[in-house]
């Protein structure tokens, strides 16, 4: 499920082009470092074709990493310090977080009606030999969908998304990505959007549709009551005008 998208908050964060103070500036731009360094360390490892003992000493010095940076440790429920959802930033958010190894990561920005990305598949999204997962396209679906619903004021729950594969999605190539709000009715929004090349916009690859749906006071609470910030004081999502009082209209 998709609760938020990289809306105009997130394009913020993940591009590192402001923060609220020089602290956080400092630690936005270590944070987008280290995402990057992963992200391509883990392209080379689907893709190198070291010998053994190569190998194993790669995963020593990872393990070596990792018991580094789990010297301190957010939990589940606590967001980063770089975070807010109020305002749907995300440094960490699998499809558009810079600090996230498994994000391309997607920047997203609004068009005319809409919103739209860039991106391009290495071969850790791989899937059919040579093209993406389609795992990987329903991901990156969800959170554009979710970008459209948030760049339009709303936002939402994934309830319902469905694909149609039109045609398979190289690695490796230039994507566009594009998404908008079709139909609002009450705490339910509809959304659609598309891959396709980037030098082919007009050739759909795939075709999503998606229902997002706001929850309920009462299963909101149930579902966030427990999110804290970095300080730990309660930090639910939901949009800055408060969507949660969108009127019922089942």
């Amino acid at each position: 499920m998709a609760t938020e998208g990289a809306t105009t908050a997130d394009r913020t964060a993940d591009g590192g082009t402001t923060a609220g103070t020089a602290k956080e500036a400092e630690l936005l731009a270590a944070v987008t470092e280290l995402g990057a360094a992963l992200r391509e360390l883990v392209d080379v490892s689907v893709a190198t074709t070291v010998d053994p003992a190569e190998l194993r000493a790669a995963a020593a010095s990872a393990r070596e990493i990792s018991a580094r940076l789990s010297a301190s440790r957010r939990g589940r429920d606590q967001l980063s310090v770089l975070d807010d959802v109020v305002q749907f930033r995300r440094v960490f958010n699998p499809v558009s977080g810079v600090g996230n190894p498994l994000a391309p990561p997607l920047v997203v920005h609004p068009v005319d009606g809409g919103v739209a990305a860039e991106a391009s598949l290495g071969m850790a999204y791989e899937g059919p030999p040579s093209y993406v997962h389609g795992g990987m396209s329903a991901l990156l679906m969800d959170q554009l969908l979710g970008a459209a619903t948030t760049e339009a004021g709303l936002w939402g729950m994934t309830a319902r998304l469905e694909l149609d594969y039109r045609r398979p999605v190289p690695l490796q190539a230039p994507l566009l990505l594009r998404a908008a709000v079709s139909e609002v009715a009450g705490r339910r929004t509809v959304i659609t959007g598309t891959i396709a090349l980037a030098d082919a916009p007009e050739q759909t690859l795939v075709e999503a549709r998606a229902v997002f749906v706001i929850p309920r006071p009462e299963k909101a609470a149930a579902y966030f009551g427990r999110i804290t910030d970095a300080s730990g004081e309660a930090a639910p999502p939901r949009r800055p005008s408060d969507a949660a009082a969108v009127a019922d209209a089942d």
